[in-house]
């Protein structure tokens, strides 16, 4: 057989290589995330619950869920140990100062000035893009419109020959 023909079978080999891997890799991210567990972390389970940590066993974590709820749960079932931070923010809606933190959802913001004429001012110089009232129009011609009315009064009204009560 040639290299040409083994080619892809060595591609796909490799690639099958790789990906079991990275995924060995994250497995063991996550139990040593597991093993560092201590009584007092807050935790996420893979079913969404949160909970304190209260006592940590080989293959067990017990759970504080609330006041007198306590849950046993798999080891396997953390889904992920939050921060103090986090947790607080999450289960308790404390909020630590994190205006500093937060970045604007849009520019807004950024652009804004302290002076509050500034908007008034660029709403004085707007345009108008509305339609000039009839008396606006009669009182300004212009030497373009005042040919065009001629111009138009010599010919004759052409008409697209079908019903002007179309609907």
């Amino acid at each position: 057989m040639s290299l040409v023909t083994l080619l892809p079978f060595i591609v796909l080999i490799g690639a099958m290589f790789l990906m079991t891997r990275s995924a060995k890799k994250k497995q063991q991210q996550a139990a040593d995330m597991r093993n560092q567990m201590q009584p007092g972390s807050g935790v996420r389970t893979i079913g969404g619950m949160y909970g304190t940590v209260k006592e940590v066993s080989d293959d067990t974590v017990l759970l504080d869920a609330g006041p007198g709820v306590e849950l046993l749960f798999a080891k396997n079932a953390i889904g992920a140990v939050l921060s103090d931070d986090e947790y607080n923010r999450i289960v308790h809606g404390i909020e630590h100062d994190l205006k500093s933190d937060v970045v604007p959802d849009d520019a807004s913001s950024l652009t804004a000035t302290d002076e509050p004429d500034a908007a008034a001012a660029s709403d004085e110089n707007a345009v108008d893009l509305g339609k000039k009232d009839e008396n606006d129009e009669a009182e300004e011609p212009s030497d373009a419109s005042v040919a065009a009315d001629a111009k138009s009064d010599d010919e004759p009204k052409k008409t697209d020959g079908g019903d002007s009560d179309a609907k």
